[in-house]
C-alpha cells in the first residue's frame, strides 16, 4: 500500500462522513499504525493536492485539507461499490461509449484504467459499456481531452454473453475465492481489543478488496454466472468490516480529537 492510497481510503471510509477534512498533523495519526512516517504522509498530501484531489483549508486545530468536489465524487462512486449500496436493478439497458479517436499510448493507458475503475468493460478498442451511466465519465473524458458518444441501447443477443465479452468472470470469480481464502486467517486473529491494530487490519483489507473495483462494474445477479464467488467474498469482507466497526471507529475519533 502506498501512502496516497492510504490517504484516499481514509478520506473516503472515514473524513468523508466526519465533514471530509483533517489536519496534517491528524492526518499523520492516522496513517502511523500503516506504517507511514510523517514525511511520507506530508509527500502524498503535496501530490494529492496537485492532483486536484485535496485543497488547504483553514480548521479550528489549525492548517488542514479537505476533498475537492471531484474527489467527493470519486469517493462517493467508489464507495458505493464497495459497499454495494447502490440499487441491483437493471432495465436491460448498457451505458456505450464510442470514443471519437484513440490518444497517444500513456493517456491511453491512464484513460483504460479510469473507465475500468469507473465499472466500463471494453470491448474493442473505442467502444466501452457499463450496466450503469458513471457521473464521473465526463470528468474523465475531459481530463484525459478526449470526445466521445455516449448512450444507452440493448444489446440484440445474450446480456450475460455481452458480459462475458466485455469482463474476464471467470478469472474474477477465482481471484475472490482465493481473497477469501488469503484473508481469513489474517482477520480472524484481529479481535478488535487494540483500535490502532484493528484500524491498519481494516485498511490493509479495504485496500486489498478495492483492487477489484478495477475489475469488478458490479454487474446485475442475473448477468453473473451461477454461485458467483463474488457474492460470497461480499459477505466475508462486510462480516469483518462490521465486526472490527467501532474499534476503528474509536481509533479514527481519538486520531482527530488529539491535541
Amino acid at each position: 500500500m502506498r501512502a496516497r492510497s492510504a490517504l484516499f481510503d481514509v478520506y473516503g471510509g472515514h473524513l468523508r462522513e466526519r465533514g471530509g477534512a483533517a489536519t496534517i498533523a491528524a492526518l499523520v495519526r492516522l496513517l502511523e499504525p500503516l506504517d507511514f512516517a510523517a514525511p511520507a504522509v506530508r509527500t502524498a498530501v503535496s501530490r494529492t493536492v496537485r492532483q486536484g484531489w485535496l485543497e488547504p483549508v483553514r480548521l479550528p486545530d489549525g492548517p488542514g485539507y479537505a476533498m475537492t468536489p471531484r474527489a467527493e465524487r470519486r469517493l462517493d462512486e467508489a464507495a458505493a461499490r464497495i459497499y454495494r449500496t447502490r440499487p441491483s436493478t437493471w432495465d436491460g439497458r448498457w451505458h456505450v461509449v464510442v470514443l471519437e479517436e484513440l490518444p497517444a499510448r500513456e493517456a491511453r493507458d491512464r484513460l483504460a484504467s479510469s473507465l475500468q475503475l469507473l465499472g466500463y468493460g471494453a470491448l474493442g478498442p473505442v467502444t466501452w459499456i457499463a450496466p450503469r451511466r458513471s457521473p464521473e465519465l465526463a470528468d474523465v473524458l475531459t481530463g484525459e481531452d478526449v470526445r466521445g458518444s455516449t448512450f444507452h441501447g440493448e444489446h440484440e443477443g445474450d446480456p450475460a454473453e455481452l458480459a462475458a465479452r466485455a469482463w474476464d468472470l471467470s478469472t474474477l470469480g477465482r481471484d475472490y475465492a482465493r481473497f477469501v481464502a488469503e484473508w481469513e486467517p489474517v482477520m480472524s486473529a484481529v479481535d478488535g481489543t487494540s483500535p490502532s491494530a484493528a484500524f491498519a487490519a481494516s485498511q490493509r483489507f479495504l485496500h486489498a478488496w478495492r483492487k477489484f473495483l478495477f475489475r469488478d462494474p458490479g454487474l446485475p445477479r442475473e448477468l453473473l454466472p451461477a454461485d458467483w464467488p463474488g457474492a460470497a467474498a461480499a459477505a466475508f469482507f462486510d462480516r469483518h468490516t462490521d465486526r472490527l466497526a467501532p474499534a476503528v471507529a474509536e481509533f479514527v475519533d481519538d486520531s482527530l480529537a488529539h491535541h
